[in-house]
């Protein structure tokens, strides 16, 4: 007599990925970073004429939920990102949005207007603008002869 079986083959290892993204996360481990390999959040960085432009993709992220910070030629990025509301941990059957706590931190370049950096977020991508300094120009140097 044949059975049948409704659902995946892989169930039983959703189940062992979702006890060990539970595991990793109460050590204060992420497996998320280990599965995809990327770094949170993603990020672009566009050289524009009079700025360099960074967008980050922070969906479900508030602007109180993050900080920037500029200290000595380095842009930190770190925030937190929590569970959605009312959805119980073992509810989850899959994950692969990360959650907890996060940083990035980039050089910036020397040309960079730190006093004048300012951001925005809208629709869960953050706007970084980073006013580029005008290039010195070079200075001629007189020679006297005596």
């Amino acid at each position: 007599m044949r059975s049948f079986h409704f659902g995946s083959p892989f169930e039983a290892f959703r189940d062992l990925e979702r006890e060990v993204d539970r595991l990793l996360r109460n050590v204060g481990r992420s497996f998320e970073g280990v599965r995809f390999g990327r770094p949170y959040p993603p990020v672009n960085i566009y050289d524009l004429e009079s700025e360099y432009l960074l967008t980050a993709e922070l969906p479900g992220t508030k602007a109180d939920d993050f900080e920037l910070t500029v200290t000595r030629g380095t842009l930190t990025l770190r925030g937190r990102r929590t569970a959605e509301d009312g959805i119980a941990e073992e509810s989850y059957r899959r994950s692969e949005r990360p959650r907890g706590e996060w940083e990035r931190k980039f050089t910036l370049p020397e040309r960079v207007l730190e006093e004048q950096i300012h951001a925005e977020l809208k629709h869960g991508i953050l706007a970084l603008h980073l006013p580029k300094a005008q290039a010195s120009q070079p200075r001629q140097i007189s020679v006297t002869e005596h």
